[in-house]
């Protein structure tokens, strides 16, 4: 997660808390997503960031998992997602994702 969206997310923490923010990610691979979500939960791994030691501990989740597919519209899924589901290691994704939140 780049610096920019770093801030973002710290100041919509600051100004909405923990309870009223998810996070949603669209990472095209596993690692790059556990990367993010680690980032929004536990704090920037790489200590480089707005949110270096910060845990926020926020409920994060890819886009294609099926939480959040349950979710959203069938044919807005459909139109927007499920082309690129096809084609990403979704398991890889969800496994990623829950091994973030599983650390919380």
């Amino acid at each position: 997660m780049d610096l920019e969206n770093q801030k973002r997310v710290k100041e919509f923490f600051d100004q909405y808390g923990k309870d009223d923010l998810v996070v949603l990610l669209g990472a095209a691979e596993g690692e790059a997503a556990g990367l993010a979500a680690e980032t929004v939960t536990l704090g920037d791994p790489t200590f480089a960031g707005p949110l270096a030691g910060v845990s926020l501990g926020l409920s994060v989740y890819h886009v294609c998992e099926p939480e959040i597919k349950e979710e959203v519209d069938e044919g807005v899924y459909d139109e927007q997602i499920s082309m690129m589901e096809m084609v990403l290691d979704v398991e890889d994704i969800i496994s990623e994702m829950t091994a973030i939140r599983d650390q919380l």
